[in-house]
Parts: C-alpha cells; structure tokens; sequence
C-alpha cells in the first residue's frame, strides 16, 4: 500500500473510532441496521445451527445493480484472497481490498475456507457451508454462522447478512476475545464492508 494510501486508510480508522467505542450501547440499532420488519423476521441460512447464540445481528442494504453483479464480490471475500471492503488497515494488515472481480477467485467450491487472517484454522476463518449462486452463501465456524442473501428488486438488489455467536464461556479466553471483537468491532467493519461492496458492485456495473 503506498504512502498516501496508507494515510487515508489510518484517518478513516481515527475517523471510525468513536463508532467502535459506541458500538455495544447502539445494540438494539445496530444489529437491524438497514433491514425491513420482514427481512428481520425472515429465515436465513445457517438459522438452525445456534438458536441461542448470544450475539444475532441482520444487517441489509440497497444495491443499484442486479444480484449477479453483486455476487462476485461475495465470492472472492477473504483475507489473502479480495479483502473485505471494509477498513484494510485492520483486517487485512494494510492490503487494499480489491476493486475488480478476479476470475481466478470465483471457482469456490462447499467446505473452502474464508480466511479472516493469515493463520487459517477452526478459530480464525469461516468454511463455505453451503450457496445458491446469485440467490444465498452461508459460512460457518463451530461456534458461529455469517450469511448472505440477494434478494433482487427490479434491477437493484437487497443485500441482506447475518451473523450468529455462540459465546463459549467453557473457553474463558476465547470468549472473552469473541466479545470484544464482535461487540465492539462487527458493526463499524460490516457497515463499511457492505456500504463497499455496493460501490464496487455499482460501479462495475456500470
């Protein structure tokens, strides 16, 4: 990442932090951010795996363009792989995220990893669980599942995601870090990370 990059990528982060240290008293507000009565209400992929998962959240946005436009972008999430469109600076370690689709990227295939850092495990990366091309995608890890949903309007599309966390307090460490994580990190990174892929998606399309 070039200096000047590097520099906008630091002031976006300084810019977002208040939002981070907000962020677990926004709860109510932030884990329906953008989704309709309906979508919150809707089923989604991998809802049966925890039920009880202590954190939930169904966030939703608008695309201008249709959803086999927006797919690709889903497709070639990761870190290694296109990034997450959200702040690089702190989850992919400075690598801008990608700006076009990369066909070598797009062959995913049931039980691939979606890495979340450089080390890839159980712990730190998803597993492509299941996905109707254009239509749905859910990633799973054992304690929690993160879904996808493209619901086309006319010629735009309905990005919807959830994110379900089983705390697993018979692991205090882990669960101590997934609480901090999520509750102060999810919703500032899945906010930029959505409102990015709408601008890519969009653009391309275009």
């Amino acid at each position: 990442m070039k200096p000047i990059a590097i520099a906008r990528e630091a002031l976006d982060v300084l810019v977002a932090l208040p939002l981070f240290a907000v962020t677990p008293l926004l709860r109510p507000w932030h884990t329906r951010w953008g989704a309709t009565p309906s979508e919150l209400r809707s089923a989604m992929p991998g809802d049966e795996r925890f039920p009880r998962a202590q954190f939930h959240a169904t966030r939703a946005i608008t695309i201008d363009a249709p959803p086999s436009a927006v797919w690709p972008w889903l497709m070639q999430v990761g870190y290694g792989r296109a990034g997450f469109y959200s702040y690089d600076l702190l989850d992919s370690l400075g690598r801008p995220s990608a700006e076009r689709v990369d066909p070598e990227l797009q062959a995913v295939r049931i039980g691939d990893w979606v890495p979340m850092s450089p080390t890839v495990n159980d712990t730190t990366a998803f597993k492509v669980d299941a996905f109707e091309p254009a239509a749905w995608m859910l990633w799973r890890k054992p304690d929690s599942t993160w879904s996808w949903r493209l619901e086309p309007v006319g010629n735009r599309t309905r990005l919807v995601t959830r994110l379900r966390v089983v705390y697993n307090w018979r692991k205090p460490a882990m669960a101590l870090m997934s609480v901090f994580l999520i509750e102060f990190g999810d919703f500032a990174m899945m906010r930029r990370m959505l409102k990015g892929i709408r601008r890519r998606a969009v653009a391309a399309s275009r």
